[in-house]
C-alpha cells in the first residue's frame, strides 16, 4: 500500500525500516499504551524477519511519514474478513495535531475500496479517552463493548479495553465528502 494525502504518506514497512521500528518498540513511553512500559525488547533483525511475513491478505505493517520523515506506524490484520486496525503516532511532537484522524480516514477508505473489506474493527485502552473521541465522533465507529481487566501489562497491571466496529455501508453513508488522496498500489514500495 502506498497512500499520499497532503504532506502525509502511508507506505508498507520494509526491512530498511527495522531500525526505526526497533527504536520505537523499545521505547517504553511509545509502547506503554500497548502494555510494554519497559519497551518490547526486540532487535532490528527480529523485526526484519517479522516484516518478511507481512502479506496483504493476512496482515501488513505500514510506516507513517510527514514530509518524508517517519513519525509513526499503522497496521491491519485480517480477522475473519474484517480488518483489525492499529495506529501509533510515535513522535510525541506530532500528536494531537489531527494527523491520526486524517491518516485513519484515508487508510480505512483504501481498505474498504481497494482491499474489499466489509468491516473495520479496533480497540483501545479504556483510559485512552482521546482515541475514543476520534473513533466515535470523528470517524463514526460504533462502540460494541467494554472488556474489563482484559489483559495485564509488563508491570502486572490489569487494563480494560473498548471494542469498536464499523461496516462498509456505515462508512460510505457517513462520508459525504472523502478527502482527495493518491492511492498508488497494494505492492510494497521501496524494497
Amino acid at each position: 500500500m502506498f497512500i499520499r494525502y497532503k504532506n502525509l504518506t502511508i507506505r508498507n514497512a520494509v526491512s530498511a525500516d527495522a531500525e526505526q521500528l526497533c527504536a520505537w518498540w523499545n521505547d517504553g513511553k511509545v509502547m506503554a499504551h500497548a502494555g510494554f512500559p519497559n519497551g518490547v525488547g526486540c532487535t532490528p533483525e527480529e523485526i526484519r524477519e517479522s516484516l518478511a511475513s507481512d502479506r496483504d491478505e493476512s496482515h501488513r505493517r505500514h510506516i507513517i511519514e510527514l514530509d518524508g520523515t517517519p513519525i509513526g506506524e499503522m497496521n491491519y490484520r485480517n480477522k475473519e474478513g474484517a480488518a483489525e486496525l492499529g495506529i501509533k503516532i510515535c513522535d510525541f511532537t506530532r500528536q494531537e495535531k489531527g494527523y491520526g484522524t486524517e491518516l485513519l480516514t484515508v487508510f480505512i477508505d483504501a481498505l474498504f475500496r481497494y482491499y474489499g473489506y466489509e468491516k473495520m474493527i479496533l480497540d483501545t485502552n479504556l483510559k485512552n479517552e482521546r482515541a475514543q473521541y476520534v473513533y466515535e465522533k470523528k470517524l463514526g465507529f460504533r462502540r460494541v463493548g467494554i472488556e474489563t481487566d482484559a489483559w495485564q501489562d509488563q508491570l502486572g497491571e490489569w487494563n480494560s479495553i473498548v471494542n469498536y466496529e464499523m461496516s462498509k455501508a456505515d462508512w460510505l453513508a457517513s462520508r459525504r465528502e472523502l478527502p482527495d488522496y493518491i492511492y498508488i498500489s497494494p505492492e510494497p514500495v521501496g524494497e
